[in-house]
């Protein structure tokens, strides 16, 4: 998730979390401020009750709720003593005004107890209140209209100003990903007064320059060791040609030559794949263009031909579609060169090979040992199913590594007495 999004989720959780409590705390404040309102119309009711009772006795005699609100019942003094102002929430049976019937209304009552002539009395007073379930309505519509506004207000600072505040750090990472280690010159670089933006430039541009530093020394060291590797085997293998060409030496010694140089042979090899695995790995390679596998594999084949011949494999290719890659030239041909290799080289005479190219994705499967291989080992370094094997062990490593560079997927099975190893190229 972008972190524009994710500030946004952030905000829109606090701000609705903060609404909420806001609205619980507000709607019993209101609450309060209405009732203390209605508490304090009572009183003042109350006291004009009781002075217009002092110049109108009649009203004593009033004991049933009307349009004025209050009633008075006369009581003896001991109950009188007893009753203090109390106000409470209650509910009276009002004259509906449309349809005249009694519906029961939500009211604020306030009792008390007066003295008047030496007599005593209870009086009750109503007032009117506001339904609570059209206050919470009401409430719970003003704050969702709110949280709707705000969100909206969000999205659109969000989009607009802490897009723009945040472009230079977008910029500096496309800059980021597209540089190459060996090949990009210029360091990433952005114009921005953000002194954290600035401080990220200047940290990652110490550790590129670094990087860049010990690669070169790398690649240097890797090309120098190939080099002089290479011409010391090369040396000693025309000299042993030499030897055995001469004609001089005993069988059992031309027999111990040519053994010493199959090994440097091998040496020799095992240098050129050390050299090739590391080349991948420091990415010396990704000239990348659009190559069809499916060429690709006519010319491993290709050459191929006189070992396949010699072993007599019948190979078979399906080519139910054309699968256009975007990879370097030399590194398609390495991978599958390197498959197909294997397939013959691991099968048994009179055996098969079965490749099956897809849009995304090329199988290649043959018959061989049957033994199923370590799925977990098969992909290392040096590793080899059996000690008579006479190859170096890092085909299927070169595999591995191109195809990690490229985060295609390769993966082996043991099936029906039958090998298989498949490229996902998605």
């Amino acid at each position: 998730m972008k972190l524009l999004n994710q500030s946004l989720n952030y905000l829109s959780i606090s701000i609705l979390t903060i609404i909420t409590a806001w609205s619980v705390l507000f709607y019993f404040n209101m609450l309060n401020e209405i009732k203390s309102s209605i508490d304090e119309g009572l009183e003042n009711y109350k006291r004009l009750i009781i002075l217009n009772a002092q110049q109108d006795s009649t009203i004593l005699t009033k004991t049933y709720f009307d349009e004025s609100f209050f009633t008075i019942k006369q009581i003896d003094k001991q109950q009188a003593l007893k009753v203090k102002d109390s106000y409470v929430d209650t509910v009276l049976y009002m004259q509906d005004a449309d349809d005249e019937q009694l519906e029961q209304e939500p009211v604020r009552m306030l009792i008390t107890a007066f003295e008047l002539n030496d007599n005593y009395y209870e009086l009750k007073v109503a007032n009117s209140m506001v339904e609570e379930d059209d206050l919470i309505k009401e409430l719970l519509k003003d704050t969702i209209w709110l949280y709707i506004s705000l969100l909206v207000c969000i999205v659109l600072i969000n989009n607009f100003v802490l897009k723009k505040l945040w472009t230079p750090f977008y910029e500096f990472l496309y800059q980021l990903k597209a540089f190459r280690l060996g090949k990009s010159k210029l360091y990433p670089k952005v114009k921005t007064k953000t002194k954290e933006f600035l401080d990220l430039q200047d940290t990652v541009t110490n550790l590129l320059k670094h990087t860049t530093d010990v690669y070169d020394q790398q690649k240097q060291f890797i090309g120098n060791a190939a080099h002089e590797l290479q011409t010391p085997l090369a040396i000693t293998i025309n000299k042993l040609e030499l030897l055995i060409e001469d004609g001089q030496l005993q069988d059992k010694q031309a027999n111990d030559i040519a053994e010493v140089m199959n090994i440097i042979e091998r040496l020799t090899r095992l240098n050129k794949s050390l050299l090739l695995l590391s080349k991948i790995e420091n990415r010396q390679f990704f000239q990348n263009e659009q190559i069809l596998i499916n060429d690709v594999v006519k010319d491993s084949l290709s050459n191929l031909k006189d070992i396949i011949d010699y072993k007599k494999i019948k190979v078979t290719v399906n080519e139910n579609k054309k699968a256009s890659v975007n990879i370097d030239k030399t590194l398609a041909s390495i991978i599958i060169s390197n498959l197909i290799r294997n397939a013959v080289f691991h099968n048994v005479e009179i055996g098969y090979i079965s490749i099956t190219i897809e849009k995304e994705s090329i199988t290649i499967s043959n018959s061989g040992n049957n033994v199923s291989l370590d799925e977990n080992l098969i992909f290392k370094r040096f590793y080899k199913p059996n000690q008579e094997s006479t190859g170096a062990g890092l085909g299927l490593a070169i595999v591995k590594a191109i195809s990690d560079s490229y985060n295609f997927q390769v993966t082996y099975a043991y099936k029906n007495l039958e090998h298989s190893f498949q490229v996902v190229f998605s």
